[in-house]
């Protein structure tokens, strides 16, 4: 028989959902965001199965496979790019017309490389009659391998202690510096004691003390220099070895005290940094050498002076006198920088941020951590 037609009454055909409703987008990476949404109201008489996320500019998409309300992870996207989202919601039937457009996001982009200073902390000088400390490491260099999520932990290494009552002792070695995986300096070592010549080896070396007649401290290859020796014991007696700086060895002692090394220029942060120490006069009471530019202090028949905080100069040596105590070294240092056209999300602790030079600069005066 043909021609017949049947007719259910009050049954209707599944047609595709009605649009989701658009929610946040928000950027996750370098090519990665997340797209919130609504499920609609609507389902057309079929269950949901899935939504899709789609981005203007074309590129990325993400799928989300259940029937309600949730949030689609976008992958495809372009580092640096800002886009909008739409979603729709498919059913047995087909997919829907697509929701509004989200905000607008970019996308992470962290630097491909970090620049960086690392200063160790500065050595004490020694006492009594004593050499200068050496000044701690100093390390320059770039690293790559930086990339959303990555965390560089950070370790400023403190100034070595002076000598206080101990009238026989060198400085107190500076405390090393370090970013992890990346690099580290080593601390400054102590400036020799007049009565006990024992000058210590580090990122530079300390003076070798008063009276003496030997070589300083040895530096490390790269990041300082030895420091200075002393004159020999026939009175009147000469002075100690400055210790020893990042750009220059530590002065010899003649009659009078050896000046500090030099300390290195570090133009993003527009300053001098690792100088070493200055050692002690003579008895008869002669000034001792300059601390380096560094920061270094300089000893004479009194006190030694103490090198500048966080900028891993040496402590000057102390006088002859049992009563004079030497310098403390100063902390150290470390700078992280990268160019400022690259735009990232950063969390850091223990640093100071600025914008200088177009570079996004990250000072570390204390031990902490820095994440892309």
């Amino acid at each position: 028989m043909s021609g017949i037609m049947l007719n259910f009454a009050g049954v209707s055909a599944a047609t595709v959902p009605g649009a989701p409703t658009i929610g946040t987008a928000t950027a996750t990476g370098k090519t990665t965001a997340t797209v919130s949404f609504t499920a609609p109201a609507n389902n057309g008489g079929s269950v949901i199965t899935s939504y899709t996320a789609t981005s203007s500019p074309a590129g990325g998409t993400g799928t989300l496979s259940q029937a309600g309300s949730g949030t689609i992870t976008v992958t495809g996207l372009t580092a640096g790019t800002s886009y909008t989202f739409t979603v729709t919601a498919t059913n047995a039937i087909g997919a829907s017309a697509p929701s509004a457009a989200s905000n607008s996001i970019t996308t992470l982009n962290p630097p491909s490389s970090i620049n960086y200073l690392i200063v160790a902390g500065g050595a004490g000088g020694g006492s009594p009659a004593g050499g200068g400390g050496g000044a701690g490491g100093f390390v320059t260099g770039s690293s790559g391998g930086v990339d959303t999520g990555t965390s560089f932990s950070v370790t400023v290494g403190a100034g070595g202690s002076d000598t206080g009552g101990n009238q026989t002792a060198p400085g107190g070695q500076g405390g090393n510096s370090s970013i992890s995986g990346v690099n580290s300096a080593t601390g400054g070592g102590g400036g020799g004691s007049g009565s006990a010549d024992n000058p210590g080896n580090g990122g530079s070396g300390g003076g070798s003390g008063a009276n003496r007649g030997t070589a300083g401290g040895l530096g490390t290859a790269g990041q300082g220099n030895n420091g200075g020796s002393s004159a020999n014991g026939v009175p009147p007696y000469g002075g100690g070895g400055g210790g020893g700086g990042a750009s220059a060895a530590g002065g010899d002692g003649p009659a009078v005290g050896g000046a500090g090394g030099s300390g290195s220029f570090y133009s993003v942060a527009n300053g001098y940094f690792s100088g070493g120490g200055g050692a002690s006069g003579t008895v008869q009471g002669a000034a001792a050498g300059a601390g380096g530019l560094g920061g270094g202090g300089a000893g004479s028949v009194g006190n030694g002076n103490a090198g500048s905080a966080n900028t891993g100069g040496g402590g000057g040596g102390a006088g002859n006198s049992g009563a004079n105590t030497s310098g403390a070294g100063g902390s150290g240092i470390v700078i992280i920088s990268y160019s400022n056209t690259f735009d990232n999300a950063v969390s850091f602790s223990g640093a100071s941020f600025s914008n200088s030079g177009g570079n996004k600069i990250y000072t570390f005066s204390s031990s902490g951590s820095i994440t892309f």
